[in-house]
């Protein structure tokens, strides 16, 4: 047991840092094919946190085990709506500011999408169809943000002494070949991180929904657990709730949507969501009111939105 435990905290890190060296790599990809500073800063990071979530949601899916793949959704969604933005609050020298049309109104299809899944389960099944409004609602979403030049025009800028050239065509080569690295080593973790989650469920009786939600949900959220707390620091709060964002609405959306196409599934057993989806619910309404109400995010804010995770966790355990 105490060997698995390592197995699956070790590929979880390992996770964690190909995500980083992601990052860096796609960063320096999108320079070179000259896309805009906001598709750098919101969807290139967002879309780097949420790797693990498809790697290990999709390979879930395809081995028979959507659940576990849903549970991992559910459970992420949560820790980044709670836990992950209320530690960057504490983290940030000031407030998060929130005052953009563009994040107010995030903000709304944000809290939207993360309970979305939750009301496909009522009828106990996911389904194709499921998948393919989810997807709608990914694409509406991006549609949505690129509509009008002035929802992104001045987002995402860098300084003249960071701004960097445009890279050589050999070194954009090279980058593309580390690219196709770190997927592959980024397949072979999320394997892991499977195996190792299924031996749990076996070992402890639990199912694999609740190992998704409870255990594989927080190890898929250390990337952006890594790179909200490091932008809080730099004061970089629209990065914070950008990548946040994004977490929520790429995972909820676009992953679970590949999910349901690859393998839709019925839920027998409810009890292991009923309590994240309470709190799902709690926590979408919470961050809608203290964007909308103060455009921005205090560190009392912050603490009361990790305590509610907390709360979470305590009702998890006790429950179960």
């Amino acid at each position: 047991m105490f060997f698995e435990i390592i197995i699956f905290i070790g590929a979880c890190v390992v996770l964690s840092w190909l995500s980083k060296s992601l990052i860096k790599t796609l960063v320096q990809i999108a320079k070179y094919l000259k896309w805009r500073e906001f598709i750098i800063g919101f969807f290139v990071m967002a879309t780097a946190t949420t790797l693990p979530n498809i790697f290990v949601d999709v390979n879930a899916a395809i081995r028979g085990m959507p659940q576990l793949a849903f549970g991992d959704v559910l459970g992420g969604n949560l820790i980044d709506l709670t836990l992950i933005l209320g530690l960057a609050t504490l983290f940030s020298k000031k407030p998060l500011k929130a005052e953009s049309k563009m994040v107010q109104g995030s903000a709304i299809f944000t809290a939207v999408i993360a309970v979305l899944p939750l009301l496909f389960i009522l009828d106990g099944k996911v389904s194709r169809l499921d998948g393919a409004i989810l997807l709608s609602a990914f694409i509406i979403y991006s549609w949505w943000i690129f509509s009008k030049q002035e929802r992104f025009q001045k987002v995402y800028t860098t300084s003249k002494k960071t701004r960097s050239k445009p890279l050589e065509l050999t070194i954009f080569l090279k980058n593309v070949v580390k690219l196709i690295i770190l997927i592959a080593l980024l397949l072979a973790a999320s394997q892991v991180v499977i195996n190792t989650a299924n031996f749990f469920s076996n070992s402890f009786g639990v199912s694999l929904a609740m190992i998704g939600i409870l255990i594989v949900g927080m190890g898929n959220c250390f990337p952006e657990a890594y790179f909200s707390i490091v932008s809080a620091k730099r004061g970089e709060g629209w990065m914070v709730l950008g990548d946040l964002m994004g977490s929520v609405i790429m995972p909820a959306t676009l992953v679970l949507a590949i999910v349901a196409f690859i393998s839709p599934f019925e839920i027998v057993d409810f009890s292991p969501f009923f309590i994240v989806r309470t709190f799902t619910v709690a926590a979408a309404v919470f961050s809608i009111f203290i964007i909308r109400s103060g455009k921005e995010i205090t560190k009392k804010e912050g603490l009361l939105l990790i305590i509610l995770y907390i709360i979470f966790l305590l009702a998890e355990i006790f429950f179960h």
